[in-house]
């Protein structure tokens, strides 16, 4: 915890005295906002396969959109194709499945609608392939469904009008007839793809194709789906395990569904404002559900924009749809997931990425220590990302051959990419206490426009529910003082005995004088 730096009032008025020209107090600077905006970077695209990079850097130019929405949904579609089918081994027992949940916020008319359809469409037409693949036998398994039952019914009827001991055989030849008909199964159409759609649906889904679907929006309804804003109750199991491979097992009187390795890939657009709200829902931060998504929260470029703009060029677009589809169609047939090796370089600069990141995640002065349940998945959401580049790099026999280093480094780079924003992104959901108490007080200060104040006055002031104990206020000052709301001081002793003064706090001026 920060404490407040023990300096005797003469000392400060000391330091002071050489800003002050005019003898009439202290100079002070104009404070620092605490809703300060970070300066984010934009997504790092020269990590990504030179056929990837060319057709999101050329959607976003044509849309006049931020190329963090395309690549982020680029990564969305590399893990449909890929979730459920591939499986990145990093060392011992750890493995990660290939799947993620990325989520994009953008305000209103950003065009989020567009770029979802340039990037999603070769999903589409692979599972249409997938589809004609499969259809025939379907319609075999159909057929021979059909013809199983009838043959059993006709069976069951001659055994029923039977008599005597031919009534025994009859029966015993009516029900090897049923056992056989139930035993054909009939393949299921299959389905990359869902939009919103309920906790429910999305486990069945999943069920239905082997473990495996994806969730792709551009208007993340899905948030109020999970939190239970029509069904009345959150239900966040399917999300929770269907992001980290956990065994998932509904056992209901309506339906039974089991499913070892569930694999749901999330690639959601939404508004700002989502975000901030999502952060409230009572369950979301303490079950870890905020904790799986990979957050960008980029700039809008409404009001920048060029009317008229380059349009994808025809090569790119082929390029990128047919190496989605092979990616897809190729991956598609295993149902043990392939296995995807690191070299040892590539597992030494993820150790060292590791190394890098633990001691930010201590809840004392770690700078990742308030989103540590985000920040502790990063390294595997690195191996995850890093995969996925090695899939796109290698799109025919990746699983044969390890992830390079260069690979690696390039997932790490994207994994900065995607801490930095995840900071703004919970800063903004109010997750750090110490911000979000900063704010309680700056309001108090405000409120009672004193020039100067005493800690034991200011506490008296604060509310017992957020402030429980002198030292909860402690960080909130740290923080004031940081920005340059008011200055810390230890007036002097009035006598030899007793305890030591309390700290008293001098304001700026500008939160005794009232609004314009």
């Amino acid at each position: 915890m920060t404490t407040v730096p023990e300096v005797s009032a003469e000392g400060l008025w000391d330091g002071l005295a050489d800003l002050e020209p005019d003898n009439d107090g202290p100079v002070w600077e104009d404070p620092i906002p605490l809703k300060r905006s970070r300066e984010l970077p934009l997504f790092p695209t020269g990590t990504l396969p030179g056929w990837l990079r060319a057709f999101v850097e050329a959607v976003a130019e044509e849309t006049q959109t931020p190329v963090d929405l395309a690549a982020c949904i680029a990564l969305s579609v590399l893990a449909t194709a890929a979730g459920g089918r591939a499986v990145v081994h990093v060392r011992g027992n750890w493995r990660e499945p290939t799947n993620l949940f990325v989520v994009v916020a953008l305000p209103p008319a950003n065009r989020k609608s567009a770029v979802f359809a340039a990037l999603t469409e070769p999903l589409f037409e692979a599972e249409e392939l997938l589809k004609a693949t499969v259809q025939p036998a379907i319609v075999e398994a159909q057929l021979t469904a059909r013809l199983a039952k009838e043959a059993a019914d006709r069976a069951a009827a001659k055994a029923a009008g039977a008599e005597g001991g031919k009534r025994d055989e009859l029966i015993a030849a009516a029900v090897g007839m049923a056992q056989t008909a139930d035993a054909v199964t009939v393949p299921v159409e299959p389905q990359l793809l869902a939009d919103d759609a309920t906790a429910e649906t999305v486990t069945s889904r999943m069920a239905e194709q082997g473990g495996r679907i994806s969730v792709m929006s551009a208007e993340g309804e899905i948030f109020d789906i999970i939190a239970g804003r029509y069904s009345g109750k959150p239900n966040m199991g399917v999300f929770l395990k269907g992001h980290a491979g956990d065994r998932l097992r509904v056992d209901r009187q309506t339906r039974k569904e089991y499913i070892d390795h569930p694999a749901l890939t999330m690639g959601l657009s939404v508004q700002p404002k989502v975000l901030d709200d999502i952060g409230k829902v009572a369950g979301f931060k303490g079950r870890g559900l905020l904790g799986r998504f990979l957050y960008s929260l980029p700039k809008s470029l409404v009001g920048e924009r060029e009317v008229i703009t380059d349009p994808v060029p025809d090569e790119v677009t082929a390029a990128y749809t047919r190496n989605v589809i092979d990616l897809t169609l190729s991956l598609a047939e295993w149902t043990d997931p392939a296995v995807i090796q690191l070299s040892a370089d590539a597992d030494a600069a993820l150790i060292e990425f590791q190394r890098r990141i633990e001691p930010k995640l201590a809840a004392r002065g770690g700078s990742l220590g308030h989103i540590s349940d985000w920040a502790g998945k990063l390294a595997g959401a690195t191996a995850r990302m890093a995969a996925l580049l090695h899939l796109a790099e290698h799109l025919q026999g990746g699983h044969a051959r390890p992830v390079a280093v260069a690979t690696m480094q390039a997932a790490i780079t994207i994994g900065e990419y995607f801490t930095a924003h995840a900071l703004a992104v919970f800063d903004a959901m109010g997750i750090d206490p110490a911000i979000s108490r900063a704010r309680s007080l700056l309001e108090v200060l405000e409120a009672n426009e004193w020039t100067e104040v005493s800690r034991r006055d200011l506490f008296a002031k604060l509310s017992r529910a957020e402030f429980p104990t002198v030292a909860d206020l402690e960080p909130a000052v740290a923080l004031l003082e940081e920005h340059g709301y008011l200055r810390a001081y230890l007036p002097e002793r009035t006598g030899a005995r007793g305890r030591p003064p309390a700290p008293r706090y001098l304001l700026h001026p500008a939160l005794s004088k009232p609004a314009a």
